[in-house]
């Protein structure tokens, strides 16, 4: 008896519905160990190192009554849960109109709370899906924490579609989104889902490399109040509280968070002071849910956008930081920093109308200002519309002086979409959004080095654009025996004015009418429960950024960015091992790219490339190797090509632009290999040893394919370490420890080119991000 004591067994089995369909995603609890389990895309649960004895399992999935029995364990044992629909409308109807489901015929990634918690240690959100295939994460500072970017498909994040409860996050202008803007959103979110490709139809700017696709924080019944603290390498800190009052008088919830971050980053002068806030308010009625969520970020950074100077990475210095540098002391500006508050307001309501039919609205409304402060040396007074100054008989043009550019805009509008489900063989979804910015850019000169009668806080420049984005979609999943047709369109409207140049190269208000329409076909067969292939044909098409538009005429003015995207795909699980295997072929038509040349009001331009593509295989794997020991694992084998692409380059000796034509060259910032690995080991109950591995190849900065225009390939690995247990009084006390880059790699995960000719000579200036050698970062997260 002593012996069957001390064994330890594993406890397995299925969730599905009433029809037999399985639920990913849902939670299964052992309550007496307090230990939890999320089911994979199979709806398959496993739970192991469990003591013989008597224990209640509990199982519970948005939108279907929660359901719990009692098992004694002797020996390994399997235990199946079988959920009926709860009657009760849930959260997740917000941003299921955006998401791909199980069987879709497009490739995604879904990241759970828990997959969210064991790497939400500090760094940047981005760095929560390093490890979804295609993806490369970089870091401005170098550790982590301030600027932070992403590319998947060597699409940036212009490219990259982001919602927070299907409402759109990048900025409407620029079309870049910027998590430092929201600090630790991470520890305010509930799942992820990241579409590679163009993938299903959402609001906001169009996926034409990917979307990702955030659910905050939803239901929580119990109340709870949890303190999360991590410290590190250069200084970095992070600490976090949050707080839930669970379901009060069965229909409130109340949730509260408040976090700060700080960090002086690896490269010199790149430090971080961020701030941000999240609160949520609930109301759950039988048949609706009313939400409220406030959020707010805060971010202060040393300027380090810039990167590395080659030349100083190759004499040794890494950290090298050249932003602020004032010629006259040979020292730096102090306040060379970027500040911008962002507040966020969403207003979610979801109504179960029928049975069968079901409503999500969101009104919703984005605060944004701030400004970044530089200093300039040696400015010409005549380009900030100043008179030059004469004094004592010297006549001043040119001085150092102190600059702040200023942007304050308001964000607003609607989404809304309906969901039909006459049965389990048919999905219908209406959707849309009409959405409207308002953004003011401001110039000030705060200083200046010589006295030129300006006064602190001169307004050399100004200008107003306001973009209305309207867009309906509807969806269609219909299921035929073993096959799903799917079916997707979307019409989308966009009306932007701007100041810009006209013919005669005066700067007036401009306005652009664009009319996008996007389909989106595909197949899925289900080969087996376990088993099924798919293949997929959508279109999509992407507007030119605010410099596209505000630097040209209406002659010069940029096309739309046409991309047909192909996808065929296998997937296959169950209990012990998993795979993904996902092929593309993506078609540009007037993709922009940079060229180096100058447009006809002497600003840098993207001009439209009229062919381009990019083909590849991703392949993502889960494999139970032990009960103890699994092995998750993803590659992308790619080409990325640019056909016909001319480049200019500058030309110091003739003062002209030289051009060189390319028949057919690589995309910048498009790496042919991509590979993730996370072995991970769990010796006792609730602890983990991770050993985590990246590796990205070859990646050109410009369009021609010059080595010495490059970022070399790396290697990096990283060590995780978590320990969970219980004292009393307290639900959960979890340590942790991040090892980044354990083998100190030398490696550069971004950077910049700006060739020029002189001498006769190409020289490159290129500029790196370079990424700091081993570094930790430890937590304490105790939960009450």
């Amino acid at each position: 008896m002593p012996i069957l004591a001390s064994a330890q067994f594993s406890v397995s089995g299925k969730v599905t519905n009433q029809a037999g369909e399985a639920l990913p995603g849902a939670t299964v609890i052992i309550q007496t160990l307090n230990a939890n389990a999320i089911t994979d895309v199979n709806g398959n649960y496993q739970f192991n190192n469990v003591a013989a004895g008597s224990y209640t399992l509990k199982v519970s999935y948005i939108g279907f009554a929660p359901v719990q029995k009692a098992i004694r364990i002797a020996g390994n044992a399997k235990l199946d849960f079988e959920l009926s629909n709860s009657g009760t409308i849930t959260d997740e109807v917000t941003v299921n109109a955006t998401r791909a489901s199980a069987k879709s015929p497009t490739a995604f990634a879904n990241l759970s709370k828990k997959d969210i918690e064991k790497n939400n240690s500090g760094r940047g959100f981005e760095y929560l899906l390093e490890q979804t295939p295609s993806t490369v994460v970089s870091s401005n500072a170098g550790a982590g924490v301030g600027y932070t970017g992403i590319r998947i498909r060597g699409s940036d994040g212009t490219r990259i579609n982001l919602t927070v409860n299907g409402i759109p996050i990048n900025d409407a202008e620029s079309q870049g989104s910027f998590s430092v803007n929201l600090p630790d959103l991470a520890s305010s979110i509930n799942s992820i889902q990241v579409q590679r490709g163009v993938g299903t139809s959402t609001n906001g700017a169009a996926s034409f490399g990917a979307s990702i696709n955030i659910q905050t924080n939803t239901r929580q019944d119990t109340a709870y109040a949890e303190l999360n603290n991590s410290a590190g390498s250069y200084g970095t800190v992070k600490n976090t509280v949050n707080i839930g009052t669970g379901l009060l008088g069965d229909h409130f919830t109340f949730d509260g968070r408040l976090s700060r971050m700080l960090s002086d980053g690896y490269i010199e002068r790149a430090s971080s002071n961020l701030k941000s806030y999240f609160l949520s308010g609930a109301y759950y009625g039988k048949n609706n849910v009313l939400r409220l969520n406030v959020f707010s970020g805060q971010e202060k950074t040393y300027q380090a956008w810039n990167g590395v100077p080659e030349e100083s990475v190759i004499a040794g210095d890494r950290r090298y930081n050249e932003v602020g540098y004032i010629k006259k002391t040979g020292g730096f500006y102090d306040n060379q920093t970027d500040n911008y508050t962002q507040n966020h307001y969403q207003l979610l309501y979801d109504h179960q109308l029928t049975s069968k039919l079901s409503f999500s609205g969101a009104l919703h409304y984005t605060r944004g200002f701030g400004y970044y402060e530089e200093y300039k040396n040696d400015q010409k007074l005549t380009n900030y519309g100043i008179t030059p100054v004469v004094i004592g008989g010297t006549t001043i043009s040119n001085t150092d002086l102190i600059r702040q550019l200023w942007l304050s805009n308001h964000f607003y509008g609607v989404t809304y979409n309906l969901n039909y489900k006459p049965g389990n063989n048919l999905n219908i979804i209406l959707g849309g959004a009409y959405n409207e910015y308002k953004g003011d850019h401001y110039d000030k000169i705060m200083w200046t080095q010589a006295s030129t009668n300006v006064p602190p806080g001169y307004e050399y420049a100004r200008d107003f654009a306001k973009k209305t984005d309207f867009n309906v979609f509807s969806r269609a999943e219909l299921t035929l025996g073993d096959f799903l047709l799917y079916g997707d369109v979307q019409y989308r409207h966009i009306d932007y004015s701007f100041l810009g140049f006209d013919r005669n190269l005066n700067n007036v208000q401009q306005e652009a009418l664009l009319d996008f329409f996007n389909p989106k076909v595909g197949v899925t067969y289900n080969i087996s429960p376990s088993s099924n292939v798919y293949a997929s044909l959508a279109v999509g098409n992407h507007e030119p950024n605010r410099n596209d538009f505000t630097n040209s005429t209406p002659a010069s003015r940029p096309k739309s960015e046409n991309l047909k995207d192909f996808e065929a795909g296998y997937r296959f699980g169950s209990k012990n091992f998993s795979a993904n295997i996902n092929g593309f072929y993506m078609l540009y038509k007037n993709q922009l790219v940079l060229t180096g040349s100058l447009n006809d009001v002497g600003a840098a331009i993207r001009t439209n490339i009229k062919d381009s593509y990019r083909a590849g295989i991703e392949v993502s794997t889960r494999l139970g190797i032990t009960e103890q020991l699994t092995w998750l694992a993803n590659a992308t084998v790619s080409t990325n090509k640019v056909k016909n692409f001319d480049q200019y380059l500058y030309n110091a000796d003739s003062d002209t632009y030289d051009l060189t034509q390319y028949k057919k060259t690589d995309i910048a910032y498009s790496p042919t290999f991509i590979a993730g690995s996370t072995l991970a080991y769990k010796p006792i109950n609730n602890t983990e040893i991770a050993f985590i591995s990246k590796y990205v190849s070859r990646q050109y900065l410009d369009n021609t394919s010059t080595v010495s225009r490059s970022l070399a390939a790396y290697f990096v690995n990283d060590v995780r370490l978590s320990y969970n247990f219980k004292v009393k009084g307290v639900k959960n006390v979890g340590l942790g420890l991040l090892i980044n880059n354990v083998f100190s790699e030398k490696y550069q995960s971004d950077g910049a080119t700006y060739p020029t000719i002189e001498g006769g000579q190409i020289n490159n200036y290129n500029y790196w991000f370079t990424q700091a050698p081993v570094n930790f970062l430890a937590s304490l997260n105790v939960r009450f």
